[in-house]
């Protein structure tokens, strides 16, 4: 590692890599806002090594499919109403079945 001599100091020339240019999802926006607050370390050290945007991408895609499976999985368990004849319970139903799956993910994946 080189450094940079800035009056007394020796300041490290650091070089950001070029990352794809990807979204960054509600996952993994969230799983970023997490690090920054509760673990700093973490946070730092992947942002210095380059290894945040590849940590954050992954987290997103494993959310994701874990936010379809568990959401699979709660309507089977308890099946939605009739969505022709009863919109607004099956609204209800849906929603309330996302949040418990957001719960879950958010418990898992977001903030471990």
């Amino acid at each position: 590692m080189t450094y940079t001599k800035a009056g007394d100091y020796l300041i490290p020339d650091i070089q950001l890599e070029e990352m794809e240019d990807r979204l960054l999802g509600k996952y993994g926006r969230m799983r970023r806002a997490y690090l920054e607050e509760n673990n700093k370390l973490l946070y730092n050290h992947l942002t210095l090594t380059g290894k945040l945007f590849p940590h954050l991408w992954e987290v997103q895609e494993t959310a994701t499919a874990r936010m379809k499976q568990l959401m699979e999985e709660l309507l089977a368990a308890d099946p939605a109403p009739d969505k022709k004849t009863r919109q607004m319970d099956w609204v209800r139903h849906m929603n309330a079945l996302k949040a418990q799956a957001e719960e879950i993910v958010m418990a898992e994946l977001i903030n471990n």
